[in-house]
């Protein structure tokens, strides 16, 4: 075996979930992760740990979802049971096909996204933690060769992640201390508030609140949007590629929206509930061990010349303990990218933070 699997492996029982002798653990498993869940499972037999193991496949999903009638179980008991006892939930993706749901009817996906709501919420009770296994699919989806992808997927995990916490805490200090965040670029001019939010330090922790591996980003949970935003990097939604997307909003919410390639994508996730037409995130990339764009969400929103936002769901880890707020509420979270490498610039209270990709803590920061 690949003896960066192992070492992936262990980053994610060790540094992203903290597994301890006696956790009870749930693995799910993806078609093509198959090597990566050996080596996770042997790491957490080293530990003591308890597993039971899922095999979770887009195919197998698509052809329950398109055979079913649009009245699926709310919260089924049986599966709410199993996150209910569970310590951790390791999810480690890599399908063999990136588009294998892309013909499920918008009505059906939507129906079922609202149904799974609260077996989503009791899987987040869990110290969850996302991965991905390199695979070809993948490799061919980032147009890349598989063997270049390996090298760009563990460059972008195997990492040394307290270094990086450290510097991701300058941006973190400068959200908690802020109220107000713009962005500006060519077609984008957004005003955000932040006033009374929590930022998380994502560093691919449950330590730091953080359930991505890889991550290195922060990020918090926006309110009173005003203005307009575009989002130049192209992306897979709902397994449809979706191209410079365009959105508007006032009060809050999204008033209007285009994009030059399946603009019915975004149409579906807006109808999808009230919850979908506002924000639920504001994230700032900065692991600069992500060095270009590969259509994958868990990787693309981390790079360090991009800030994400994301509508729907927003992340209680946002909120004060005793804050008087609730957390924006929906059964979709679809993030969109916009790349601020060039003729751009975000500021917090006024004070620009960065600009043209670079942040004000590093070389080659213009004021």
């Amino acid at each position: 075996m690949d003896e960066r699997i192992r070492e992936h492996a262990r980053t994610l029982v060790d540094w992203s979930a903290r597994i301890e002798a006696g956790d009870n653990v749930v693995l799910s498993v993806a078609e093509g992760a198959h090597d990566l869940a050996v080596a996770v499972a042997e790491e957490l037999g080293k530990r003591d740990a308890n597993v039971v193991t899922l095999y979770n496949s887009d195919e197998v999903s698509r052809a329950h979802t398109r055979a079913h009638s649009d009245e699926f179980d709310e919260d089924p008991e049986y599966e709410r049971a199993l996150y209910a006892n569970a310590d951790s939930v390791l999810s480690l993706g890599g399908g063999h096909n990136t588009t294998a749901s892309a013909d499920v009817p918008a009505e059906k996906r939507q129906a079922k996204g609202r149904a799974r709501q609260g077996i989503r919420e009791a899987r987040m009770d869990t110290d969850w933690v996302s991965t991905v296994h390199p695979t070809r699919s993948l490799a061919q989806q980032a147009g890349m060769s598989h063997e270049a992808y390996q090298a760009f997927v563990y460059d972008a995990i195997l990492r040394d992640w307290e270094e990086l916490a450290d510097k991701m805490a300058m941006m973190k200090d400068l959200l908690d201390e802020g109220s107000e965040v713009r962005i500006v670029k060519e077609d984008t001019d957004l005003t955000i508030s932040i006033e009374g939010r929590t930022a998380v330090n994502s560093a691919a922790s449950v330590a730091y609140d953080s359930h991505n591996l890889p991550s290195g980003e922060v990020f918090t949970a926006p309110h009173a949007t005003e203005g307009e935003v575009f989002f130049d990097v192209p992306m897979t939604i709902n397994s449809q590629r979706v191209r410079n997307i365009h959105l508007t909003f006032e009060d809050g919410e999204v008033v209007d929206f285009a994009a030059e390639q399946n603009e019915d994508v975004i149409a579906e996730v807006l109808d999808t509930d009230e919850g979908a037409k506002r924000l639920g995130e504001l994230g700032i990339g900065m692991n600069r061990g992500i060095d270009q764009f590969t259509d994958s969400i868990l990787f693309d929103e981390k790079m360090g010349d991009t800030v994400h936002l994301a509508l729907g769901r927003a992340y209680e880890s946002n909120f004060p303990e005793g804050s008087e707020d609730e957390a924006n509420d929906s059964a979709v979270h679809v993030d969109m990218i916009t790349d601020m490498s060039e003729d751009s610039r975000m500021e917090v209270d006024g004070e620009v933070v960065q600009r043209n990709g670079t942040f004000r803590w590093e070389d080659g920061f213009e004021e």
